[in-house]
């Protein structure tokens, strides 16, 4: 006899859906499963089995095949188990096909019948909704995340049985439900406030701008300036994630298995903070099956990459493609696979070797080649792609011990999203989210300046040598700083503040 059961697999972070087909004939006992099954989908069988003798049912001692279509794309997993169990209890008429095709199945089965969680569960439950499905059933511990998506039935499960006794109609299983606004109102407790940073106000100023145009940023300092902790604060000063951006940052975490247990979504926005000794492929993604990287992780949050220089340099230089495209794409012989990553570039780095090089209170023994060769390791079209540069001083005594009052970042907070909001408006008809998202056309429209400005530009590209996408980097700024103002047309004054954060363009200028 022949069952089918739907299934979803993933792709990327999207899901596509796999038909279960599950064939009994007579012959001498044997189980094979064809569709291109990778190791873990072969061994399925074991599982099954053992699943559905420990529940209670018989398996049955004839020739069974299962073949998950389409063929041609390799399967991988161990959702497929629960399909296969049902498709094989349906074809021996325990349970009854026109129940089963209502509905999305997936799970992982454990020998005693145990239904253990999956990754992936939400871009399935948004393909189950698109293909017009009554519901998907899900393990429990999977019940929150896929019931993000209205519109759908899920239904969460434990065992194998429950699974059965609910598709031959004894047993009703409560729908799971996730109140969306709660998630959103929970209140969200950062670690460092910029209340708490003393002095570094040009720095403040910088990473101001930064989160108000989206604008990857570097900064310069000795140790001990505290870039670190301002990087760390930018994440209290970005605008609260939308409602979609949660939703396409959760399925990069939910096909790889990273989200954090009993969270149904990720309601703040990333900060990821890798180590020096990443890997191209840590950093970008890869691997023989491609998983996504932390410039995926950091998607529509804040990649932080601190000792930038201790980086290895070809590491570094595949930053280039996500910075401009806001994408990954990871070619493999049997497939491509593109992840998103549109994240903010955060870096900081030390001026020189030894770090104090420029501070009046210690003294730099490291010789120019060295100096040239630690920067070196950062590339000219890297460091056209960073928009800010910014100096981060050592901090005076009197600043650590003054009482002056620092801003808080719930005062920051209101400017950026004052000015984000301008820029929604602004790009309103067009799937840009900020100033630094902005095309060369775009910053022609948007970025024109009057000749007072064009003056001052000229003469500081004149000096500095700025490539043209520096030039479309100044004026992005420009931008920002005007929406931060409030203004329609940007002034002189707002081009004359960007030039100042091209602060390694006019170090490059001197040294040449």
């Amino acid at each position: 006899m022949l069952a089918r059961v739907l299934s979803s697999a993933v792709i990327g972070i999207d899901a596509y859906l796999v038909e279960v087909e599950v064939d009994i004939a007579s012959g001498l006992p044997s189980f094979t499963t064809v569709g291109l099954p990778e190791a873990a989908v072969k061994e399925s069988r074991e599982r099954v089995k053992s699943a559905i003798t420990n529940s209670g049912y018989s398996f049955p001692d004839d020739r069974i095949t299962v073949n998950l279509a389409p063929a041609n794309i390799k399967k991988e997993g161990t959702g497929f188990d629960l399909p296969i169990a049902l498709g094989i209890l349906s074809a021996t008429d325990i349970i009854k096909q026109k129940m089963l095709a209502r509905y999305l199945v997936l799970g992982e089965l454990s020998l005693d019948g145990r239904i253990k969680p999956v990754n992936g569960s939400l871009p399935m439950a948004i393909a189950a909704k698109e293909a017009g499905y009554e519901g998907i059933m899900v393990p429990l511990e999977n019940g929150n995340e896929a019931s993000v998506i209205s519109g759908i039935s899920v239904l969460p499960v434990e065992t194998l049985s429950q699974a059965v006794d609910f598709f031959r109609g004894f047993r009703q299983i409560e729908t799971a439900k996730t109140d969306i606004t709660s998630l959103f109102g929970k209140n969200c407790q950062f670690e460092v406030d910029f209340s708490e940073v003393k002095g570094q106000e040009h720095a403040k100023r910088a990473l101001e701008i930064a989160a108000s145009g989206g604008h990857n940023l570097i900064m310069i300092g000795p140790p001990g300036s505290g870039k670190t902790m301002l990087a760390k604060c930018i994440s209290s000063i970005l605008p609260p994630i939308t409602f979609e951006e949660a939703l396409e940052t959760t399925k990069i975490y939910s096909v790889i298995g990273m989200l954090p247990k009993g969270d149904a979504l990720i309601t703040r926005r990333p900060f990821r903070s890798p180590h020096h000794t990443i890997s191209d492929a840590g950093l970008i993604g890869g691997g023989h099956i491609p998983r996504p990287g932390e410039v995926s992780l950091a998607h529509n949050g804040v990649l932080f990459l601190d000792e930038l220089p201790e980086f290895k340099k070809h590491v570094l230089e595949v930053l280039r493609q996500p910075l401009e495209d806001l994408k990954v794409t990871i070619s493999r012989a049997s497939s491509t696979i593109t992840y998103p990553s549109s994240f903010m570039l955060v870096a900081a780095m030390n001026p020189c070797p030894c770090g104090y090089l420029s501070d009046p209170k210690h003294e730099c023994r490291c010789t120019y080649q060295q100096i040239h060769r630690y920067r070196a390791k950062i590339s000219g079209p890297l460091l056209d792609r960073i928009d800010i540069h910014v100096e981060v001083p050592a901090v005076h005594y009197s600043d650590l011990v003054g009482e002056v009052k620092a801003e808080s970042s719930e005062e920051i907070l209101k400017r950026v999203a004052d000015a984000r909001a301008i820029q929604s408006e602004r790009f309103r008809q067009m799937k840009i989210y900020c100033n630094a998202q902005m095309s060369s056309r775009h910053v022609k429209k948007h970025c024109k300046i009057d000749e007072a400005s064009g003056n001052i530009l000229e003469s500081a590209i004149d000096k500095l040598g700025l490539s043209a996408r520096a030039f479309n980097r100044i004026l992005k700024i420009a931008r920002t700083i005007a929406d931060l103002d409030s203004k329609e047309e940007i002034l002189s004054q707002h081009i004359a503040e960007a030039i100042q954060y091209r602060n390694l363009d006019r170090k490059k200028a001197f040294h040449s």
